[in-house]
């Protein structure tokens, strides 16, 4: 099994709209930056507590761009019905979702208890343009999986977007997603995203209590570790082992090294109609380093080791990318200083972010912020984070440097390799199947879906 690429996403549903046309919808939520369709894939609730029989009509537009004037506003109380909006692709370099989506609403038709009074709703790839310029369909190692490695920087990211720029700039897939959310109101959010290498986790906008259990029991089950201490959500609550709730607003914890601000972001935008909303990470690579919970002997000085290391690499990286000279800056247009591979534009820019990103990081890692106590598996989360981000750096550098032919092109390739080398080896890396990246988190969404329907029963509100 490969991940598909958002063409086969959209010929797949559409081949399941047509087998199923009484339960399945496919229509177009937006269009992308470069013309591509953003495809959204419906399956109809069935007859249930507040729910109705018959596909889900969620208005027929072509654009949801041009319905974002007709939504509620806040807090507006949501009909009868429940929708569920699920999210794939929003990081191009994590192509699972767009897989699990698609295998989702075939289990749905197979299994229709889950829709009794629920439409679930499937954006297939909130970032087609991201996703064509990440090329590793079927990654053999590490190495393979960089070669073609490509994540826009924050502000080109649709779920990121809205915490890093005004509303008048944001971009058409951020707009897209927004207004779907807008439309559905859904009850649960969820966004499937990936990581290269580590574990599994999930990150809630607001707790949904008893997920952890089922969450757990599917990893065990699939051998995919649980990752404790995901630096991603490094001092959040954790209600029980890889779940993390997203601190309120003023809490120390709650920005920890993410340069945007997560309560902008479109995870929160449910929130206006009393949604939450689940992100669900699964491994590429497993490794069982990322689950132990033995107390760390030094994590000051752990942290203090892996921030000298990180910006020592960063500043290899740097230097590539200086030495790249000035015919690989970005131009404005045909003649000296533009580029032939209109790749190498958008990969510069995300090169440039990481980069840029670094000094802030490092500076965390090693001020007063820093734990005095910590999990092994939090420091080997840490650990893992900066390899990725100077190597990530370097791989999208190198795809331009080799593009052009450049004499830096040779060195930069032979530090990639040396470092995707060490990165596997130091964590014991372990290839998951993609069809057992797609079973986790189709059954965490699920999970996630049961147990917050089963958390509103208890409170009166379902």
């Amino acid at each position: 099994m490969c991940y598909p690429t958002p063409q086969e996403l959209g010929l797949a549903a559409r081949a399941l709209a047509d087998e199923h046309p009484g339960e399945v919808r496919l229509r177009q939520a937006g269009t992308s930056r470069a013309g591509q369709p953003i495809w959204v894939l419906s399956v109809a609730a069935t007859a249930g507590p507040g729910g109705a029989n018959g596909p889900v009509d969620t208005g027929g537009t072509a654009d949801t761009a041009d319905t974002a004037g007709t939504a509620g506003t806040a807090g507006t109380a949501r009909g009868d019905g429940r929708d569920v909006l699920v999210v794939a692709g929003a990081h191009a370099n994590e192509p699972v979702g767009g897989a699990t989506a698609l295998s989702l609403a075939r289990r749905l038709l197979r299994d229709p208890a889950p829709r009794a009074g629920c439409g679930w709703h499937f954006l297939l790839c909130a970032d087609p343009d991201g996703a064509d310029l990440h090329r590793t369909p079927r990654p053999y190692s590490l190495l393979d999986y960089h070669r073609g490695f490509y994540r826009p920087p924050g502000p080109e990211q649709p779920e990121w977007a809205p915490s890093l720029l005004p509303a008048d700039r944001l971009p058409p897939e951020t707009l897209a997603l927004i207004a779907l959310i807008d439309e559905l109101r859904p009850v649960l959010q969820v966004s499937l995203h990936a990581t290269d290498l580590g574990g599994s986790w999930v990150q809630l906008t607001r707790d949904i209590p008893g997920l952890a259990e089922p969450f757990g029991k599917s990893a065990a089950e699939l051998r995919i570790p649980v990752e404790n201490g995901a630096s991603d959500a490094a001092g959040w609550p954790s209600p029980g082992p890889g779940i993390f709730v997203i601190p309120q607003p003023g809490s120390e914890a709650a920005g920890a090294f993410h340069p945007e601000d997560t309560r902008l972001s479109t995870w929160y935008h449910a929130h206006r109609y009393e949604g939450t909303t689940a992100i669900v990470e699964v491994p590429m690579w497993a490794s069982d380093l990322v689950d132990d919970p033995a107390p760390h002997p030094d994590p000051r000085g752990a942290l203090r080791m892996l921030a000298g290391r990180l910006a020592a690499d960063a500043a290899l990286v740097g230097a590539a990318r200086e030495r790249a000279g000035a015919r690989d800056r970005p131009g404005p247009g045909p003649g000296p200083g533009a580029y032939e591979d209109p790749a190498a534009a958008p990969l510069l820019r995300a090169v440039d972010w990481t980069l840029a990103l670094i000094p802030r990081i490092t500076a965390e890692w090693t001020g007063a912020g820093a734990p005095a106590e910590a999990t092994a598996a939090y420091i080997a989360s840490i650990d893992a984070f900066g390899r990725r981000l100077s190597l990530r750096a370097a791989a999208m550098l190198l795809r331009v440097l080799r593009a052009q032919g450049h004499p830096a092109a040779p060195g930069l390739d032979r530090l990639v390799t040396g470092w995707c080398e060490e990165f596997a080896a130091r964590f014991g890396a372990r290839w998951i199947p993609v069809a057992t990246q797609v079973e986790h988190q189709s059954r965490t969404v699920l999970a996630a879906y049961d147990k917050l329907v089963a958390a509103d029963r208890s409170t009166g509100r379902a």
